[in-house]
């Protein structure tokens, strides 16, 4: 584990930045757009820009890769995320911030592309969890860091966009000037979300589900505690609660999932979110919310990180960039169904509708890894799946940026018989 942290120290650092300058970038931008007198409505759109660029974002990423290699895409994909911040001091409508943040939309998934397939490439089964671990600790702790940031002094107010724009320019010095090696690269295997669901349905369901919830809670918190008599800075405050209780929680739980097979981990941790779901709806005490979401912070942002090992745990070498591009894509897409429905869950059943909802989640979750579970057996060696009670055929997958027209007649790389996780 040392080892891997070595290794990668220059990827880690590079997206701590990247982190830390995007979540001043989202918390700022609705804070200006409110100032500068765009509606609710306004900035809601211009916000919801960002998903939907994330989506073309994951379907083009793996091909850049294959054709530049991933430090060079890296560098690219962050110098345009860094020319999205500043363009916001050069206009003030809602129409043209909304095309940055469709950039930015673009750029991050990208970003994420490229080091989720960078660590899993170079990551054994034994560590991987833990590796993705610290790196799922920086996605907490870095918009958690960026979002504090906001409250610095800006007379003029340029200096935090200036400062969002250093931070992502600076993100790419570390990989270039380290001598860290990217994977070695080979043209990769196509993989459009349904063949990745015939490798491993539990990754490909428990991350449009989770990332969902995660989503939702993420952006309703603030609003359901403000519902039930915090004031703003308490809402804020529970917020960062639980993103650093999330961050906290990531390396103890991919150690544990890597010790064991990783959908236990998933049951158990769906199970606790459920428990604490249910209490808030029970008990709508300020500090009862403020526990509840932090449990449930702590338990369900990680869920991404231990599915993704579990999906690369049965997949070979050249499989790992398209499948980190299907996975982020299937977040994205999970994710724009979180913003739809979290907000509109606060005034149902009594308001206590958001609590609720993240209970159908966690129980959704629960059965999925259970079902999963007793089906088939976890992979022992990457690209290897032991058969218990089901065969089928684990077959090489296709670019994401097919998945509406699959080639049926591809011919399978793996053996002719295997279970599916």
């Amino acid at each position: 584990m040392r080892r891997a942290l070595i290794d990668n120290w220059a990827l880690f650092l590079g997206m701590l930045f990247l982190m830390v300058g995007n979540g001043m970038l989202v918390t700022l931008l609705t804070i200006r757009g409110s100032v500068l007198g765009f509606s609710d409505l306004e900035i809601s759109l211009m916000q919801a820009c960002y998903p939907l660029g994330a989506l073309a974002g994951t379907v083009l990423t793996p091909r850049l890769i294959e054709k530049v290699g991933h430090i060079r895409v890296f560098s690219a994909l962050a110098s345009m995320v860094s020319v999205a911040a500043i363009a916001h001091l050069l206009t003030s409508d809602p129409i043209s911030w909304g095309a940055m943040r469709l950039l930015a939309g673009a750029c991050f998934p990208g970003l994420y592309v490229i080091t989720e397939s960078w660590l899993n490439a170079k990551t054994e089964n034994r560590i991987r969890a833990q590796v993705l671990s610290v790196y799922f600790i920086i996605q907490s702790a870095g918009p958690a860091l960026g979002t504090a940031m906001v409250a610095l002094p800006d007379p003029k107010g340029n200096l935090l966009f200036g400062l969002c724009s250093i931070l992502l320019s600076v993100a790419i010095v570390p990989l270039l000037l380290s001598n860290n090696r990217a994977p070695e690269y080979t043209a990769p295997d196509r993989m459009p979300v349904r063949r990745l669901y015939k490798v491993s349905p539990m990754a490909v369901l428990g991350i449009v589900i989770m990332g969902a919830g995660v989503v939702a809670w993420f952006i309703s918190l603030p609003l359901y505690a403000l519902q039930n008599g915090f004031s703003e800075a308490q809402a804020s405050f529970a917020l960062v609660v639980a993103m650093v209780a999330a961050a906290v929680s990531q390396y103890p739980l991919g150690w544990i999932s890597d010790q064991t097979d990783r959908r236990y981990v998933v049951i158990g941790m769906a199970a606790v979110s459920v428990v604490a779901a249910l209490w808030m709806a029970l008990d709508t005490r300020p500090m009862s919310i403020l526990v509840g979401f932090a449990v449930i912070g702590a338990v369900t942002l990680p869920v991404y990180s231990i599915l993704a090992a579990h999906a690369n745990d049965q997949l070979s070498p050249g499989q790992v960039v398209p499948a980190a591009g299907t996975m982020a894509f299937l977040l994205q897409f999970g994710q724009v169904f979180g913003m739809l429905i979290g907000p509109n869950t606060l005034k149902l059943f009594d308001g206590r509708g958001l609590p609720l909802m993240l209970a159908v989640v966690g129980v959704a979750t629960v059965l999925l890894a259970v079902t999963r579970r007793v089906r088939s057996d976890a992979p022992e060696e990457t690209g290897e799946v032991r058969p218990t009670g089901v065969i089928g055929i684990a077959q090489p997958g296709m670019l994401q940026a097919e998945v509406y027209a699959e080639d049926e007649g591809a011919p399978d790389q793996e053996s002719d018989e295997s279970s599916h996780t």
